[in-house]
């Protein structure tokens, strides 16, 4: 497998994921300001049209796309990793619920705070949106839990450790969530985890 990512972006949960269920990838830098592998210079969008990543290479010329869809293909065509419940059943359900959380409140919250385009009242508007999302979150890790489903790693807390370092670049913090930055350094501290921000040079970052 080959995965196509930026460091930091969203692409850092699917690689967590690889990393977490042992498999062998093969990493690609994207600059995404030039649009272009690091690598070769090659035009990104001859990888994935979107233009964004994470793409995942899985050969035989599949490309997965999507975030979310990547780290469920993983923990299901892993599944000794015990990265998610089965199909079917309630339990793998709230991870799906959780992933669909993440993608389209939290995640899609975050995207005017990276962009040069924005204007403070976009930024104000939404600064308001991702606290709303992050408390919520805090609200469910308060009962003690572990992970966001329970006792167990899925693949919903590898997107959810990305999307929380985001409150770092824009400036947002996490020192309003004790739970949520006591889940934060629970995560970072997964082997695989590391072994990840490492192979993308944000061990200082983290």
């Amino acid at each position: 497998m080959k995965l196509y990512f930026a460091p930091g972006a969203c692409s850092l949960s699917p690689h967590i994921v690889l990393r977490e269920a042992g498999i062998d990838v093969a990493l690609e830098r994207v600059d995404l300001a030039k649009g272009e592998i690091v690598a070769s210079g090659v035009p990104f969008k001859q990888v994935n049209p979107k233009g964004y990543v994470p793409a995942l290479d899985l050969g035989n010329g599949n490309v997965l796309t999507e975030g979310a869809a990547m780290v469920q293909h993983l923990a299901d065509t892993h599944p000794d990793a015990g990265l998610a419940a089965p199909a079917g059943t309630v339990e793998r359900a709230r991870i799906n619920e959780w992933l669909t959380f993440l993608s389209s409140e939290l995640h899609k919250a975050f995207s005017p705070l990276f962009s040069s385009a924005s204007g403070e009242p976009a930024k104000s508007d939404a600064i308001a949106k991702v606290t709303g999302r992050l408390a919520f979150v805090e609200s469910v890790l308060a009962d003690g839990r572990d992970y966001l489903t329970g006792p167990r790693f899925t693949i919903a807390d590898a997107y959810l450790f990305t999307l929380a370092n985001w409150t770092g670049p824009t400036g947002i913090g996490l020192e309003a969530y004790p739970s949520l930055t006591a889940y934060q350094a629970r995560v970072a501290s997964r082997p695989a985890v590391q072994a990840a921000l490492e192979a993308e040079g944000l061990l200082q970052a983290a």
